[in-house]
């Protein structure tokens, strides 16, 4: 037997049973199917028509063609964090935050010198020695650490993504101030949550090399030369004493340097490695990491000659 266009036609012995479509979950409106069964081109053309960046997802219902779009303050608010005051009462009692650590970032005529120790303290025990207090956000970006490093670490990360996020739907970099801007709301929306940071956002735009210090209460400076931690009065007094505009990269490189292990020498909370990055228009660079220890016998060779 053929049909209208010729094609043959093969007759089953016994005809298959219907079982019909599944019916969709309660509740659930993404889930609700028409009554007729969906046809595997439908499904095709449905998983094509989505991308990691749309955030709306077409029903299958021939009947109608809404989109069901999500709600832009679900999209673009900080991650929702249960408030401390609430799940543990009396928590500022008994969860004392003691910590130290110093950083340092100042512009000059070639860039931007970001400059760290890499000591993690809790009171007087020394729990490490060997954090690495730079957040790598992107090739022009860079965020120091000082305060709680579980507070600095994740929410610098997750700078990260919302600055990746910005270029893929800007197609364009973000700038410094926008970046800063973005970790000051998260941190302001979180005031009196329990939050211990102290950050810098370094890094070079369109407008040149910039600055900003952030920390946990929502507040956001820009400047030429910050430095914060335990030790950074000790470090401001190198800084102040050799900081001008105009340095070289090796001068500048070695003020950074230099200012970190005087902090190092002098606040027990600080020591380890002394990192070093600076950041061009080319985008940041890992200088050094030199062992407080060697620098030290290096600068008092250099006072004894």
């Amino acid at each position: 037997m053929r049909n209208r266009w010729g094609v043959k036609l093969i007759q089953l012995p016994l005809p298959l049973p219907s079982l019909g479509p599944p019916p969709p979950p309660p509740g659930n409106p993404l889930l609700r199917a028409p009554a007729c069964a969906v046809g595997v081109s439908s499904l095709c053309a449905m998983a094509l028509s989505m991308s990691a960046l749309d955030y709306t997802a077409s029903r299958s219902d021939e009947r109608s063609d809404e989109a069901i779009s999500l709600p832009t303050d679900q999209l673009h608010s900080a991650p929702l964090l249960p408030n401390p005051h609430e799940r543990c009462p009396g928590f500022e009692k008994h969860v004392k935050m003691v910590h130290g650590t110093t950083t340092l970032a100042f512009k000059y005529q070639g860039g931007v010198v970001v400059a760290v120790d890499s000591r993690a303290s809790s009171g007087a025990y020394i729990a490490s020695q060997t954090v690495k207090k730079v957040i790598e956000i992107n090739p022009f970006l860079l965020g120091t650490m000082a305060g709680g490093a579980a507070d600095c670490s994740y929410w610098e990360r997750y700078l990260g993504m919302r600055c990746r996020m910005f270029e893929l739907n800007q197609k364009k970099r973000i700038s410094v101030a926008g970046a800063s801007k973005i970790l000051s709301n998260i941190t302001y929306n979180y005031k009196g949550y329990g939050l211990s940071m102290g950050t810098m956002i370094c890094g070079w735009d369109q407008t040149g090399p910039q600055i900003y210090y952030v920390d946990s209460d929502g507040e956001r400076l820009k400047g030429d030369v910050f430095s914060v931690g335990s030790g950074s009065t000790f470090a401001y007094g190198v800084l102040d004493t050799g900081y001008r505009y105009d340095l070289t990269f090796d001068e500048a490189v070695a003020l950074g340097q230099r200012s970190i292990f005087s902090a190092t020498y002098r606040d027990a909370y600080s020591g380890g490695t002394v990192r070093v990055y600076h950041i061009d228009k080319d985008g940041w660079k890992r200088i050094s990491e030199t062992d407080s220890m060697e620098l030290y016998f290096k600068f008092k060779g250099e006072i004894a000659a």
